[in-house]
């Protein structure tokens, strides 16, 4: 083995024993580069350590999105602001800059199902997490389960801990479920030991006018968290028919305009399905998207 060959594996070993795994993948291209440019050894050295700060970047950013347990990847780049309504593209860009998170402000999206406003939140929450901030990202419906059953077993301080480490806690779908009086005052807490600490994300399809019943018509309960809740948030509102539905619509409208194509849904029911097809379009429209 030549000089040079052993050299190279030595460094590998180091690289691994220092855990400088972007040193290691970048050292012998940027030496050749060195060669090349002939670069100073200070100039060289430079360079491979900014490789190894950039792997470890890269790899924070990795486990932060890993650990947000996001339900899949969105991002604001693959959102369609042209046919949301009611909602200022600039404003959402601002948002992106996670000034708010810095601030410990809230951010409410609200508006009917299917008209992006869990898109947003992940995108969101994407970018708080590219920006080094710890985030959760959760269902309502889960989080209350999470809390009621850490309650029952005596490890809700556990829970509790934990949510006060995260930086931005986005809640998804709130109003979908009502909960008890217990799961709705567990949220409540939840929530509110947030206020001016850390920021909270929350989606609804509600209005705040409905949003008792989601806590088990409890008004006071209710009134006291939009007032935290609130008090430091930007609200947006979604407007408009489900992006789901819409989709389903021109996909059936491009399958009929086939000759000879046949609507993808009228494909669900039996061959021997006698059922008027005024009654089956009602049917299948009733399915939720």
């Amino acid at each position: 083995m030549s000089r040079d060959a052993v050299a190279a594996e030595l460094v590998k070993v180091d690289a691994r024993a220092l855990k400088m795994p972007g040193l290691a993948r970048a050292y012998e291209t940027l030496a050749r580069e060195a060669r090349d440019s002939k670069w100073t050894y200070e100039e060289y050295l430079h360079e491979v350590l900014a490789a190894e700060l950039a792997s470890r970047s890269d790899s924070a950013v990795r486990h932060r999105i890993r650990d947000a347990r996001f339900p899949e990847q969105k991002t604001l780049d693959s959102f369609d602001f042209n046919a949301a309504e009611g909602l200022d593209a600039a404003q959402v860009a601002r948002l992106a800059r996670c000034e708010w998170v810095k601030k410990a402000e809230n951010v409410i999206l609200a508006g009917p199902i299917g008209t992006g406003k869990t898109h947003l939140s992940i995108a969101l929450g994407i970018e708080a997490a590219k920006q080094r901030f710890h985030v959760a990202f959760v269902r309502a419906a889960d989080l209350v389960r999470s809390l009621v059953e850490a309650r029952d077993k005596r490890e809700l301080g556990r829970i509790q801990r934990r949510l006060s480490r995260v930086d931005l806690l986005a809640i998804d779908e709130l109003g979908f479920v009502p909960f008890d009086r217990t799961g709705g005052e567990l949220l409540f807490n939840a929530i509110t030991e947030r206020y001016e600490r850390k920021s909270v994300l929350v989606t609804t399809n509600l209005a705040f006018s409905e949003w008792p019943k989601v806590f088990a018509d409890d008004e006071k309960l209710t009134t006291a968290l939009l007032d935290r809740l609130a008090d430091r948030a930007t609200v947006l509102t979604t407007r408009g028919k489900s992006f789901r539905m819409r989709r389903r619509q021109q996909t059936e409208a491009a399958q009929a305009a086939v000759p000879g194509g046949t609507p993808p849904f009228a494909a669900l029911a039996p061959a021997d399905d006698s059922t008027p097809p005024s009654t089956k379009a009602s049917r299948i429209g009733g399915k939720k998207p």
